[in-house]
């Protein structure tokens, strides 16, 4: 972790502060280790605290280190009194905090500047290190192995889009993963042109369309993945709509590599649906960044921001057919210099379940 506290340190003169506190759960894990409910870090150019209550003071002794561990539940009024002689002039907070937090801010360091910083911590997150890479691609093999189970699962006329997600949870679970990484979207038929079409108690019947997007928490870091199936027997336009989301998902792992710009990666996608003709049915992003959270920065529009070698992107293109059916297909992609590396193995050819 002390290499993550570094590049906090050295971020600290770009973002105008002196010190920075980081009340966010994630943002703290990442930065010392510690996962519970109660934490508060402050981190100078002299200093390196963390505060925690009773709960979590042993918890915090055995997970951190090259942090002062101090035990509180006054954490602002104890970190103003430790900093009083300290010569700081502005101070940056997490800007998602709750007005009644903010108003004990505004009360506690009367004496400094305090600066809202916006995805501050969550920004040196984006790139991952090899350790996070790795849990993210254990994460990622989990929720193959899940999908690959609930083929022989799903019962045509009697499987009920919620057992399906059920089905998904546990066996995840049973994979070694903590939990879902968000609700899971199981959406059959009419349904699956919902793009967040989350799971329902609607049976699956032959001549539909089926999408899961789902994933998982695997020690702390999560997987997205999205598989489209079809029931029964395909149409000829089904066939199509699959091959032209697949070739679009495709072109973009063909393409992603470090260097290029966030416009250029929904673009890239993109552009191979609107060729096809169902530009005005792609209707959301190509994707976003994932590890501590499902979604993370970087977001992908009209930036000419690069992405970077170590970022973990999502690559969902999608066709939503209204009152018919949908197709979406996503991965998770490592950047690296030279291309990219796809984590999730699952197949992607369109597969027709009888």
């Amino acid at each position: 972790m002390k290499h993550r506290v570094q590049k906090v340190e050295a971020a600290l003169a770009d973002a105008g502060c002196d010190a920075v506190l980081v009340t966010n759960l994630k943002n703290i894990y990442y930065l010392t280790g510690f996962w519970g409910t109660a934490g508060t870090v402050f981190i100078s150019k002299n200093r390196r605290l963390f505060l925690t209550d009773a709960r979590y003071s042993l918890l915090a002794e055995q997970a951190i280190t090259g942090f002062d561990i101090i035990e509180t539940r006054s954490a602002l009024a104890e970190i103003a009194k430790i900093i009083k002689d300290d010569k700081l002039s502005v101070i940056g907070f997490d800007s998602e905090v709750s007005y009644a937090y903010y108003q004990e801010l505004t009360a506690t360091f009367t004496e400094y500047r305090l600066l809202a910083l916006t995805n501050f911590v969550e920004k040196l997150r984006m790139i991952k290190d090899a350790d996070e890479v790795e849990t993210i691609r254990h994460a990622c093999q989990i929720s193959d192995r899940a999908f690959l189970d609930v083929l022989d699962f799903i019962k045509p006329g009697q499987t009920t889009e919620l057992d399906v997600a059920n089905f998904l949870d546990f066996r995840m679970r049973k994979y070694g993963a903590s939990g879902v990484s968000f609700e899971t979207i199981v959406a059959s038929g009419y349904r699956s042109a919902m793009p967040h079409g989350v799971a329902s108690d609607k049976v699956i019947q032959r001549g539909e369309m089926l999408t899961l997007d789902f994933g998982c928490y695997y020690n702390h870091y999560v997987s997205d993945m999205t598989r489209t199936v079809h029931i029964g027997q395909a149409s000829d336009q089904e066939r199509e709509v699959y091959e032209i989301v697949l070739r679009s998902n495709q072109a973009l792992i063909a393409s992603a590599k470090a260097g290029v710009t966030y416009r250029a990666y929904d673009q890239i996608a993109r552009e191979v649906i609107d060729a096809a003709g169902y530009g005005a049915y792609f209707t959301h992003g190509i994707g976003h960044g994932i590890g501590l959270d499902i979604h993370e920065v970087p977001y992908f529009g009209k930036s000419d921001d690069t992405i970077k070698a170590g970022m973990v992107l999502t690559d969902e293109p999608g066709i939503y057919l209204e009152n018919k059916y949908g197709v979406r297909i996503e991965d998770d992609l490592l950047i690296t210099e030279d291309g990219c590396e796809v984590l999730t193995l699952a197949p992607k050819e369109l597969i027709v379940l009888n």
